[in-house]
């Protein structure tokens, strides 16, 4: 057994005060919700007392330093269940601070392009999911720990892999899958959770007409319409008339279009509509052999939840050459009566689009600079902002619903865009061009709170570091993120003013979460750093609550 150190057994005992009775005691989903709001109605822990909150709980898993800690914790009852990189899931019984059972999957081939990152565990019933790197999806007996079933969803040797939380709606789970690196076709498919069994398959790159797949709503297939700007208006400085002569000399090229799916969709409920968010094209930065828009990559995605069908799809930046796909996670939410879906762009723009239509609400102001925005990438080199790792990554926004904020994670990394070409080969990185960072330029990271209601940014924070991890809201007034450096951090939500900082001594580089045990409210958040980033890595869960008063223990 590995590690775990649990501070509350240093003769610290509780404090609670009632919560109320609609309080969200668990934390069920990586999302936190169906909506994937990432906001906890707790409200015990406010920015009156947010200053005395300290680690009651330290879950060592042995395995972080190996890679990316990129996980959100999963709380059911008394039991938090953990993933870490190269997928190993662990189950801790909160009332013991023990680790109750321990699952190392065996992993066979494996291809990735940004590390060993897994986000997280769905919970159904009886059962817990995990995708896994080598492209599987894993039931587990949410008790012990035994393998239930364990099924190949693609296969790993073409570059597909699983690394985001699985989302479970109804009695299915649903999992997409990553790899736009390396010239697959991306899809998201649903399983039966009690059997294993797929239930429906939907494709992120659509097919033409004529193929078994193929997508209505997508009549052109991947080559789309031709825009030669945004849906938004900004121009792509695209060269339509040369796409169009050459797209019957690429006319096989959807059938390694890319569009990975890295981040856990959104589900509403009352529309039967799940939102995606899909990655780059293949090859990720080349367009000249891949004509056309290359649906649906770097879009947000609408699909019926019953039939796996599309059902509407907006495209913050057709043609992608930039790398600037849609990663950051969906978020389901009502403005003045009306239910959008939310996404944070590696544009650095914040998209707001009508839930049932998908059509845009508003564009918000830019979170982190923007310059020289959608130059083409030259031999010789073209600076562009926000660099190839946005704006916003993969990092998770929060949504409080009742500021109507966004909180949004982003990235300053200034970049030169430089054109080269390379075939494609069997589970080889394929990518057209190279960005690369401008020396002795400074990179930093922002924290932004974002009116959804205006699209202007209310209060921002700027930190030493790129920012990479994602967002916690609470009811208590609070919004929780960390940084490369190891510093948590929690800010007042409406003036973002900092309130309370902890330094874990590792890059607490994913997104947090907040649960209730025993009537107190804890926060929660992996600090492992980050492989993309090269921030300091670790293999630590912290958990932090108000501490306790002292009482002479009977030993």
């Amino acid at each position: 057994m590995r590690r775990q150190t649990q501070w509350g057994a240093l003769a610290l005992l509780v404090v609670t005060s009632t919560p109320a009775l609609s309080a969200q005691a668990n934390w069920t989903t990586y999302g936190g919700n169906d909506w994937n709001q990432r906001y906890s109605t707790l409200a015990q822990i406010t920015p009156a007392n947010v200053g005395r909150l300290v680690p009651r709980m330290v879950f060592q898993t042995g395995i972080g330093r190996l890679g990316s800690f990129e996980n959100t914790p999963v709380v059911v009852d008394n039991m938090m269940y953990v993933t870490t990189p190269y997928n190993t899931a662990i189950a801790y019984d909160l009332n013991t601070g023990k680790q109750v059972w321990r699952y190392e999957h065996k992993l066979g081939t494996t291809i990735y392009c940004c590390g060993p990152n897994n986000r997280g565990v769905a919970v159904h019933g009886p059962h817990v999911y995990m995708g896994t790197l080598d492209g599987r999806l894993v039931a587990m007996d949410r008790m012990t720990g035994e393998v239930t079933w364990d099924i190949e969803v693609a296969d790993p040797a073409f570059g597909y892999s699983i690394t985001h939380a699985p989302l479970v709606i109804g009695d299915n789970v649903i999992v997409g899958v990553s790899g736009g690196e390396y010239g697959i076709r991306g899809h998201v498919t649903a399983y039966n959770a009690m059997t294993g069994d797929q239930v429906w398959r939907w494709y992120s790159i659509p097919a033409p007409k004529g193929d078994p797949t193929f997508d209505p709503i997508a009549p052109n297939g991947w080559w789309g319409t031709w825009p030669t700007h945004t849906p938004d208006g900004a121009d792509l400085h695209r060269n339509v008339a040369q796409e169009k002569a050459d797209s019957a000399k690429y006319a096989d090229a959807w059938k390694r279009g890319g569009g990975g799916v890295w981040m856990t969709p959104a589900y509403d409920k009352q529309l039967n509509m799940i939102y995606v968010a899909v990655g780059n094209p293949s090859p990720d930065l080349d367009g000249a052999i891949r004509p056309g828009d290359n649906l649906y990559t770097d879009c947000v995605v609408a699909i019926d939840a019953t039939t796996g069908k599309t059902k509407w799809y907006y495209q913050t930046v057709p043609h992608d050459v930039w790398d600037l796909d849609a990663v950051s996670p969906p978020v389901v939410t009502t403005i003045a009566g009306q239910k959008v879906v939310v996404h944070a762009g590696k544009t650095a723009w914040v998209y707001v689009l009508d839930a049932a239509t998908g059509k845009l609400v508003r564009r918000t102001e830019n979170f982190t600079p923007q310059e020289n925005m959608f130059a083409l990438p030259t031999p010789q080199g073209t600076r562009m902002l926000p660099g190839a790792n946005g704006g916003a990554e993969w990092s998770p926004i929060a949504v409080d619903p009742k500021l109507n904020y966004a909180f949004v994670a982003g990235l300053h990394q200034p970049m030169n865009y430089i054109t080269h070409n390379a075939p494609w080969e069997k589970g080889r990185l394929w990518l057209g061009s190279a960005f690369v960072a401008i020396p002795g330029e400074e990179q930093w990271g922002t924290y932004s709170a974002i009116n959804l209601a205006t699209g202007k940014i209310v209060w921002q924070n700027k930190v030493p570091q790129p920012m990479m991890g994602g967002a916690l809201a609470t009811a208590g007034g609070l919004t929780f993120t960390g940084e490369g450096n190891g510093n948590f951090n929690a800010y007042n939500s409406r003036t973002g003013k900092l309130v309370w900082q902890f330094n874990a001594g590792a890059g607490c580089n994913s997104a947090p979460m907040s649960f209730q045990y025993k009537g107190e409210q804890f926060i929660a958040v992996a600090c492992g750093g980050n492989f993309q980033l090269n921030f300091p890595l670790g293999d630590a869960v912290f958990v932090f609550g108000l501490p306790k008063p002292f009482q002479a223990a009977a030993r």
